[in-house]
């Protein structure tokens, strides 16, 4: 029978505390390698949580959040992590001489976006932040495009290793619509800890985990990483989340969280995804404000193809994105029709509630008792093969 779920009621003050904590994550500055802010925020979360949950890392920094009973309930069900990343594509200083600053970019974001734009560097315990423009790029430099930039007062507060990223207002809801830095991916890693805080309070979901990785944006590296060390254990189940960028047309930003069955890469384990859509499509029925979506999300690749190319059994669940790495109109600046200007990302609030509701949901209904696809299957050839003349 399909697993019921209970009504999603969450009052006034719940959702403008779960907004509040996005707005927090999503602002903090982060860049491949240089995830200090976010994970310096995620130990202290988990310690707000001790002696309840536990941290550990594995030997490439990534985070695993557990209850204590996870692995004695991991030997009665199939571990599942709940995955997100915890970088964003942005600046990391190289060297300073004087006011001008030569900053590698780490991370996909077209040419036509840097040269004239404002960012601002913060210092190395990434407390305070100073204002620069970048003066030129090199595009073509390797490993990572290059520029320099010019700070609006020299200060010995920036040196090699500070992150700098683009320069926005503070980010803030409007009209439904979180605008913010860094909705990929710390928005979903928000998303991840707030099911978690739920989650983790049911005895019976003790086989369900966090897994935090870095360095998504310079080629899945933490992720690569988790794969190929042994961080995931044998027959884990990962629910990979991503923010993804919307086409309106396709995969519109208010129309719910989106269960993501590929990437421009490859498609992802089609038996774990075909089980978290038709959890979805149960707990719509039972909540019918509940919304989702079902899309390849060609745009942008995802890290459930790095772990699914190790033989893990892995899907993901995304936030429609707007401003995909910062890239404002990115479609008419790739046509020459407007000037590359940086923006804050964006995401609907209702879709981050419902990739909440959605990641409760797969953890209580994974695993319960009901019919196979191929149970749904035999049954149609039952009732039907007989009308066209099959036999068994």
């Amino acid at each position: 029978m399909p697993v019921k779920h209970p009504k999603n009621n969450l009052s006034a003050a719940q959702r403008a505390a779960r907004e509040k904590f996005l707005l927090e994550i999503t602002s903090l500055p982060t860049a491949a390698g240089r995830e200090d802010a976010v994970i310096e925020r995620v130990e202290t979360w988990v310690s707000e949580r001790a002696p309840r949950l536990m941290l550990g890392r594995d030997r490439c920094g990534n985070l695993v959040i557990t209850g204590r009973g996870f692995k004695k309930a991991c030997a009665k069900k199939a571990p599942l992590f709940i995955t997100a990343h915890l970088d964003h594509p942005a600046f990391l200083v190289r060297s300073v001489k004087g006011a001008d600053v030569t900053l590698e970019f780490r991370g996909g974001v077209q040419d036509a976006y840097f040269k004239g734009s404002p960012i601002e560097i913060f210092d190395l315990v990434l407390k305070r932040s100073f204002a620069a423009r970048i003066l030129s790029l090199d595009g073509k430099a390797k490993p990572f495009k290059t520029v320099t930039a010019r700070l609006a007062s020299p200060t010995a507060a920036v040196e090699p290793g500070c992150i700098g990223r683009w320069k926005f207002p503070k980010a803030a809801v409007v009209k439904g619509l979180v605008r913010t830095h860094a909705c990929d991916d710390l928005a979903a890693a928000a998303a991840a800890l707030l099911a978690f805080e739920t989650i983790s309070r049911d005895p019976e979901l003790a086989h369900a985990a966090l897994l935090f990785t870095r360095a998504e944006e310079v080629g899945f590296v933490g992720a690569i990483g988790a794969a190929r060390g042994g961080t995931i254990p044998k027959g884990a189940r990962l629910v990979c989340l991503e923010c993804s960028r919307s086409f309106p047309h396709d995969s519109p930003i208010g129309a719910g969280p989106i269960v993501r069955v590929g990437d421009r890469l490859s498609v992802f384990s089609p038996e774990l995804t075909n089980a978290v859509s038709a959890l979805a499509e149960a707990h719509r029925k039972a909540v019918p404000a509940f919304k989702f979506q079902r899309k390849l999300m060609a745009g942008g690749a995802c890290e459930a193809t790095a772990f699914s190319s190790y033989g893990i059994n892995s899907t993901c669940i995304c936030l429609p994105l707007g401003n995909y790495h910062n890239m404002a109109d990115v479609d008419s600046v790739l046509a020459g029709k407007k000037k590359g200007r940086p923006g804050p990302e964006f995401v609907s609030t209702e879709d981050f509630h419902g990739m909440i509701e959605l990641l409760e949901a797969v953890a209580r209904g994974l695993d319960a008792p009901g019919p196979s696809r191929r149970d749904m299957m035999e049954k149609i050839w039952g009732e039907h093969a007989g009308i066209v003349g099959c036999k068994a």
